[in-house]
């Protein structure tokens, strides 16, 4: 669909592909481009999950760094505001999301790879948040993701150090959830992806949403937001469907309605 970020779908599964040579770079182009691909496919009835993947050999490097050093506070109080919107679009995708993580994840590309629900990651993969090394700060959520990620003390850690870590690190620290062979990253993705085709799609997105919700809330509200979307779901074929499967000790057909 652009040039340098694409959609395609297959069984369901809608792939977000970053293609922007050498190390998938942010800059403000694909950043517009992944925008656009989040609206297509959360927008799409026949997509179930999305898989976001930058290829073979690298998952995305980072914001262009030329195009930042140039501007000013003005220039990036403005552009920040679409950095931020584009990663959150992607975090608000409202069905289940996977980033496969294969070289470096490091800043922007790590910040992008938050934004999903699950991290699946080749055994030489990177991440990071290296920005502290140029004398700024993670800007597309990572002060405010990775902690709530992986508690604040160990995202301090990486965002006041700007350290890399490996794979096996971040699997250990909960900032990736597999690690896999290298080459079969992708594959791993499909098959996680896969386990969400078929399901009742309406309960999946009240569940991402009441999840992500009730983390930015007091246990109180989060038990409300829980409440609304729980009742909420009484009023979907989908809950008669697989209520009244369970009853008859069937396999639940559903309609994602």
């Amino acid at each position: 669909m652009g040039e340098f970020v694409s959609v395609e779908v297959a069984d369901q599964i809608a792939t977000i592909r970053l293609d922007r040579p050498k190390m998938n770079a942010l800059n403000g182009q694909v950043q517009r481009e992944l925008a656009e691909a989040t609206r297509e496919v959360d927008a799409d009835p026949q997509v179930q999950a999305v898989i976001v993947y930058g290829g073979e050999r690298v998952f995305a490097a980072g914001v262009d760094i030329k195009e930042l050093a140039d501007m000013s506070y003005a220039d990036m109080s403005t552009h920040s505001r679409t950095l931020q919107a584009c990663f959150t679009a992607v975090a608000q995708i409202g069905k289940p999301v996977i980033a496969a993580v294969t070289g470096y994840a490091l800043g922007g590309g790590c910040e992008l790879a938050l934004c999903a629900d699950f991290r699946v990651a080749g055994e030489s993969a990177k991440l990071g948040q290296p920005e502290i090394l140029l004398g700024i700060i993670p800007g597309a959520g990572g002060t405010q993701r990775l902690p709530r990620l992986i508690g604040p003390a160990r995202a301090k850690d990486l965002i006041f150090t700007g350290r890399h870590v490996g794979a096996a690190e971040a699997l250990s620290i909960g900032l990736v959830d597999r690690v896999v062979p290298d080459e079969q990253v992708y594959t791993a993705a499909l098959e996680w992806a896969a386990t969400f085709v078929g399901g009742p799609s309406v309960a999946l997105r009240a569940a991402k949403q009441a999840v992500d919700r009730g983390l930015e809330a007091d246990l109180d509200t989060g038990l409300e937001i829980e409440r609304l979307q729980f009742s909420a779901l009484f009023a979907t074929d989908d809950a008669k469907i697989g209520m009244r499967a369970f009853t008859e000790k069937a396999k639940a057909k559903f309609t994602g309605r």
